[in-house]
This record gives structure tokens, C-alpha cells and sequence, in this order.
């Protein structure tokens, strides 16, 4: 089964977002950010790995907003997993790692995008706009050039 993706009228589709991390404090937060635009529609929440695998692939996500550090498999592993299973879903990752190296991880992956959840509640709609569009995202902490190396 699929989200339902129309407005009624038709005219426009939103965006399909399945959002993934181990803490609903979290969830419930970046939840309550979309549910604020009208581009885009929550599909489905998961709490650990196994979840969001299983309902990434009944769900078909547009964007997977995605918790690196949850119960297995983690969430570099599920991103991984994912760009094989359903290449056209664009992964978000979230995280509170800001090392240079979790980024390398993290872009070795094949995710679309690297959000530092300290940034999550002002960044989150532009990195989520700029993967709809088919670009990537990285959190400002992070140096330009390096970002634009590793997520192009």
C-alpha cells in the first residue's frame, strides 16, 4: 500500500516522508515541522532499522529522514541497504554526530543528505526542499568544499 499522495483537488502531490529514529520525542518533533507544509505528507514512522526497512519498502518514501544511531541495523546500514532496494528514495540522514568523519560514512552510503539534528528544527524544511529537487544537503557545520566533495 501506498501513501496517498493527492490533493483532492487533483493538482498537486506531496511529498512522502517516512521519518526514522529510535526516540518519539524526536519523531513527534520533526513530525510536527512537516505537518506545517502542505508539500509534504508523513507516510509512516519507524523506531529502529528492521521497522524502517520493512515499511521503506511497502511505503515507497519520496525522502526517508533517517537516524544514523538507532537499534539494528543502524541507520548507515539501512541507507546502504536501501539505495539498492529503492534507488529513487532519497535518504536524509539525522544525526547529532558532527565528526568529518561519520560525514565520510555517512556520504560513502549513498544518502542525499547529512542534517545535524542541532540544526533540525531551522534546517530541516531547506534540506528537505533541496533533496526534493534533486540536490544534496549537508548542515553548514560542515566545511563547503568538503561537503560538496563527498555529496556533490
Amino acid at each position: 500500500m501506498r501513501c496517498n499522495n493527492l490533493y483532492w483537488s487533483g493538482l498537486m502531490s506531496s511529498t512522502r516522508v517516512l521519518i526514522s529514529d529510535d526516540h518519539s520525542f524526536m519523531r513527534r518533533g520533526l513530525r510536527t515541522i512537516l505537518d506545517t507544509n502542505e508539500q509534504y505528507e508523513v507516510c509512516g514512522e519507524a523506531n529502529n532499522g528492521s521497522q524502517t526497512l520493512e515499511l521503506a519498502m511497502r511505503l515507497t518514501p519520496d525522502i526517508l529522514i533517517l537516524d544514523i544511531s538507532m537499534p539494528p541495523p543502524n541507520g548507515l546500514e539501512v541507507a546502504s541497504r536501501l539505495r539498492q532496494s529503492l534507488p529513487q528514495t532519497k535518504i536524509l540522514l539525522i544525526t547529532m554526530h558532527d565528526s568529518e568523519e561519520m560525514l565520510r560514512a555517512a556520504a560513502a552510503t549513498g544518502a542525499a543528505g547529512y542534517l545535524l539534528k542541532s540544526d533540525a528544527e531551522e534546517l530541516l524544511m531547506a534540506a528537505l526542499h533541496r533533496l526534493k529537487e534533486g540536490q544534496c544537503f549537508v548542515s553548514p557545520a560542515f566545511d563547503p568544499d568538503l561537503a560538496k566533495q563527498l555529496f556533490g
